[in-house]
This record gives C-alpha cells, structure tokens and sequence, in this order.
C-alpha cells in the first residue's frame, strides 16, 4: 500500500496510477477532493482517497490512523505535497518564506513522523521524499523554494542514516522542470518555462523513474541524466559553475 501526499495533479497523481497498474494500493491525499476523486476513478484497480492538508498536523495524524485502520499497513510513503513561487528575494514577503516552508519541508515532517512509528513496529518500509535539483543548486528568483528542498534533503539524508538496520528505506528524488501543473502558480507569465522548454521532463518519464528507485530501493536519483553530471561538477567547482553558467541558470 502507497501513501501519497499531494495526490490530486501531477506527479503524484499520475504515480498514483502506474503504481496501481503494477498492482500497488495507493492511497491519494491532497487539499482538493474533487480532483482526488477524478484521480480515483482514473484508477484501474483498488485505491482510496482522503483530503488532507500537509500543513495541518492533526489532520495529518487522523488521516494516517484512518489508513492503517483500513489497510493494516503503510508499504511506502510518498512525499510529493508542494509548490513553488518564483519571485526575487527582495520582493517576496517574509510570510510567503514561512508558507512554503511549512508546506514544503514541515509537510515532509509531518507526514513522515505519523508514519514512521508503523514502519518501526512492521519493520519494514519505504520513504520516498520528492525533492528536486534546486536542492542541490541555487538559481535567481528561487531562494524560497530552493531552501525548501535544501531542507528536504538534508532532513532525507539523516533520517536515512537514524533509520539504518531497522528495514526502512528512504530515498529522496531530485528532478529538474517537469511539463505540470506545478508551474501555473511558480511562473503564472510563462516566462521560465519558455526559456528552459528545451529541458523540460515529460512527466511520464519522471514517474517511470521514480517507480524504478521503488522497486530498486535506491537511496537517491536526480533527473534527468544529464543533470546528475552536472550536479557533480557543480559540487566540485561550485564558483566555476556560477560563473560559467550561472546566465543560464538564472533565466527565470
């Protein structure tokens, strides 16, 4: 069974259904229940839905309750619940750091720390934190949204490591743009997606990657390949990068 956060459009909706093809359970969560039902539907084979706001920590413990009481069990946490807004540091309202934070990074906290006391006593499970390569590197207009994902890496990487011997895996993915919904409130001009068009994901390819860390349990992917390289070189030569390809980069 596959518990999955920000369920109602994009990657997690779309994981929701190719998993259920491979004939996993999901369970879909999310703010909106219409689109969680339309995404129900979609699916061929058992599934359930609940609204659930990631930011809401009792909500977020009663809906977990409600679904171990259903199925027995959570096999895999998916978390994918956020959003992005790109805006230049010093014209983004100190409130709108702390909402992406909360929504961002706590809704990882949150739905990871109801979840993880099940895993401990089946001994067994699987966290997969959606992530994204501004984890890894940061880029003009995005200081909000990167130290998001810095956060949600670093809390990935350590929980790993507190975890080890106890049967849990926890993984974390890191993509690059990817052709969703995400960017209809991250970039409502349209101008970043034009420019970096000839780099964007289909997310077809991003959820087919995705089941594969599942089923291999690997610790970590960044998408696509070409960006893994990249990261490499940017952690070893970090200024260089910068000032090489920091034009590109910045084009937002």
């Amino acid at each position: 069974m596959v518990f999955i956060s920000g369920a109602s459009s994009g990657i997690g909706a779309l994981t929701a259904i190719r998993l259920a093809e491979r004939g996993a359970i999901p369970v879909l969560t999310g703010r909106n229940i219409q689109k969680l039902k339309e995404t129900s539907a979609a699916i061929k084979g058992k599934s359930s839905f609940y609204q659930m706001d990631v930011t809401d920590n009792e909500q977020v413990k009663q809906t977990v309750e409600a679904v171990i009481a259903e199925y027995g069990k959570i096999d895999i946490l998916l978390n994918n619940a956020g959003y992005g807004q790109f805006e230049y540091f010093m014209s983004m309202p100190v409130e709108s750091f702390e909402q992406m934070m909360d929504t961002n990074y706590m809704g990882v906290v949150r739905c990871t720390k109801a979840v993880i006391p099940h895993m401990v006593k089946q001994g067994s499970g699987h966290i997969v934190n959606i992530a994204s390569l501004a984890g890894k590197i940061g880029t003009a207009k995005s200081t909000s949204y990167t130290a998001t994902k810095h956060a949600v890496l670093g809390f990935t990487n350590s929980l790993r490591m507190e975890l080890g011997g106890q049967g849990i895996q926890v993984s974390a993915v890191n993509p690059g743009p990817i052709d969703t919904p995400f960017f209809s409130q991250a970039d409502p001009s349209g101008s970043y997606v034009k420019n970096v068009s000839w780099f964007m994901m289909k997310p077809e390819y991003v959820v087919k990657r995705i089941i594969r860390l599942i089923e291999r349990r690997k610790a970590e992917l960044d998408l696509p390949k070409t960006a893994s390289m990249g990261i490499k070189l940017y952690q070893l030569l970090p200024r260089t990068v910068d000032r090489l390809f920091g034009g590109l980069l910045n084009r937002k």
